[in-house]
C-alpha cells in the first residue's frame, strides 16, 4: 500500500477524480444520502490517500483549524467496501492523526462522526462534544481529542 499526503493544488485530474469517484460511491451511493460533497473546502485542505494497485482504497480529508471548526479536523474519512474489516480504517484514522499532529502541532482535533461510529473513535482519544444531530438524514455527533 502507497500512502500519500498533499494539498489540493498537487493533486492530479487522476488523484481528484480517484478521490471524488470513492467519496460518492460510499457517501451518495452506498450510504443513500444525498448532499453536496463538494462544498469548497477541498481546495484549503490537505488529502491522505491510500493506493493499492493503482486504486484509492482508503482517503481522509484533513481541514485546517478556521475552516469546519476553530480546530484542525479529519473529514471525508472513507474506506472502499473491499478493503473493510482488514484494519484499513484503523490505520487511516491513526495516521491522519499523525499527519494534523505534524501539520499544526500538539493540538486539539475536532470531527463530526457518524454516531454508530462513536466508540471506533472514542479508541482514538476522541469523546463526544454535544447532542446528536441530523446530517444529511444521518445521526451525527460532535467529537474531541484533546
Amino acid at each position: 500500500m502507497n500512502w500519500t499526503v498533499k494539498k489540493f493544488d498537487a493533486l492530479t485530474p487522476y488523484e481528484l477524480y480517484a478521490i471524488l469517484q470513492l467519496r460518492s460511491e460510499v457517501f451518495g451511493v452506498e450510504q443513500n444520502c444525498v448532499y453536496q460533497d463538494m462544498d469548497n473546502k477541498d481546495q484549503v485542505c490537505f488529502h491522505m490517500m491510500c493506493w493499492e494497485n493503482n486504486a484509492l482504497v482508503a482517503y481522509t480529508r484533513l481541514v485546517p483549524p478556521g475552516v469546519s471548526y476553530t480546530e484542525p479536523s479529519i473529514g471525508r474519512v472513507v474506506t472502499s467496501r473491499d478493503m473493510r474489516r482488514c484494519g484499513l480504517g484503523r490505520t487511516l484514522v491513526e495516521k491522519s492523526i499523525a499527519e494534523i499532529l505534524k501539520l499544526y502541532g500538539q493540538t486539539a482535533i475536532k470531527i463530526g462522526a457518524q454516531l454508530y461510529l462513536k466508540k471506533f473513535y472514542e479508541s482514538f482519544d476522541f469523546e463526544q462534544s454535544g447532542d446528536v444531530y441530523d446530517e444529511d438524514g444521518i445521526p451525527h455527533i460532535h467529537m474531541r481529542r484533546k
